[in-house]
């Protein structure tokens, strides 16, 4: 017979490593990719889906309504605020300069470029 308790720690402890796995990818990828969409896709897709994994396997660790209380905010802010953060950092490279624009299939943002007439520019 398969004990509940011993099942639940194995699934905590495969659910932390393929966490900590997906967080080191994403490490690994803001330092080894060249450009910035490429460098905001490695720090959020995998880092975000790596620490919802984390957070799973401490709440099934620990048992406590308490600690999914606790881990249920840090989850949802973490799902709110690195989609925005990303946006925000793309949209200032594209302002900046610094993206490749020749990589870019549709480029959206090419007429907030142009100088209106009445600006004086």
């Amino acid at each position: 017979m398969i004990d509940v308790d011993a099942a639940l720690d194995v699934t905590a402890l495969v659910l932390i490593l393929i966490g900590a796995l997906l967080c080191l990818t994403a490490a690994i990828g803001l330092l080894r990719f060249r450009d910035v969409p490429t460098r905001l896709h490695a720090a959020t897709k995998p880092q975000v889906l790596g620490l919802i994994l984390i957070c799973l396997a401490i709440a099934l660790s620990l048992r406590s309504w308490a600690v999914v209380a606790f881990l249920v905010p840090v989850v949802l802010i973490q799902l709110a605020t690195a989609p925005l953060s990303a946006h925000m950092v793309g949209r200032q490279a594209y302002r900046n300069g610094t993206l490749d624009e020749r990589s870019l299939f549709t480029d959206e943002l090419a007429e907030s470029k142009e100088t209106p007439p009445a600006a004086g520019g």
